[in-house]
């Protein structure tokens, strides 16, 4: 007999349902920045789970960090990936006092308070460095974690090596114009999710508009849970509660 998700991953698996997910932690335009420890202890705090973003720094560290490029949030020019870590953690997040944080200093802030949603930005063809390391870190954590992103080859990297690891498929359209790297072939098998027999996930994460979609659906009454993102208003969250298991939200108090 098959093992439960929750023989399989313990409370990591219990929080995949509950509570919701706040999306890059906490954060406000007027308060504390997104991926800032300010934004991760004020989720903390309010008793939700915690979505954030991972990238390696030059030196090979992973940091906390949505975009490719400095420019949106800190008014740097450049790639966070030419930059060090040492030279990451001087760099102010949104002009306040937060800067980039790294991973590990997240995960000794957050501790046993919040499941942690650790988003790999892995582009396609690099898979490796950045799932070792953040392997390497999420070995010591003792709170509970799991992994998501869009790369299926990402995932099964995991699969292959670490399938203790609990990991889910994020999806979404696979838009032309931000996925130019794809081809037309591949975007399509993408939004029809057939790269999950690649990722081989434990759940789904699902955009929104995609959530609904028969593919997902399917996936979910298989037995395989379905996270929605991002959820930028309550009433986003209606047409979706019934058939979804839970929420990656922002902007409100979930």
């Amino acid at each position: 007999m098959s093992k439960t998700g929750h023989e399989r991953f313990g409370e990591a698996w219990d929080f995949l349902f509950h509570p919701p997910i706040a999306h890059r932690g906490l954060w406000s335009p007027d308060g504390a920045p997104e991926n800032s420890l300010g934004a991760f202890q004020a989720a903390c705090q309010a008793g939700y789970g915690i979505e954030l973003d991972v990238q390696l720094s030059a030196d090979g560290e992973a940091m906390v960090f949505h975009d490719s490029s400095l420019k949106r949030m800190t008014g740097r020019e450049g790639k966070l990936k030419d930059y060090t870590a040492a030279d990451l953690g001087e760099i102010r997040l949104n002009g306040t006092d937060e800067r980039i944080p790294t991973l590990m200093e997240t995960l000794a802030l957050i501790g046993h308070r919040a499941m942690v949603h650790v988003e790999l930005k892995t582009p396609f063809g690099e898979v490796g460095a950045l799932e070792q390391r953040v392997h390497e870190i999420l070995i010591d954590h003792a709170g509970p974690t799991c992994v998501i992103g869009f790369n299926p080859y990402s995932h099964a990297w995991f699969a292959e090596r670490f399938p203790g690891v609990l990991r889910g498929l994020d999806s979404w359209s696979w838009l032309d114009k931000d996925t130019p790297f794809l081809s037309p072939e591949q975007r399509k098998a993408f939004r029809k999710l057939e790269q999950v027999s690649i990722a081989k996930p434990h759940f789904l994460a699902m955009s929104l508009e995609t959530a609904l979609s028969p593919e997902a659906q399917a996936y979910r009454e298989k037995g395989m849970p379905l996270v929605a993102w991002t959820v930028r208003q309550p009433e986003q969250w209606e047409p979706l509660k019934d058939h979804c298991d839970n929420l990656i939200f922002e902007g409100f108090k979930a």
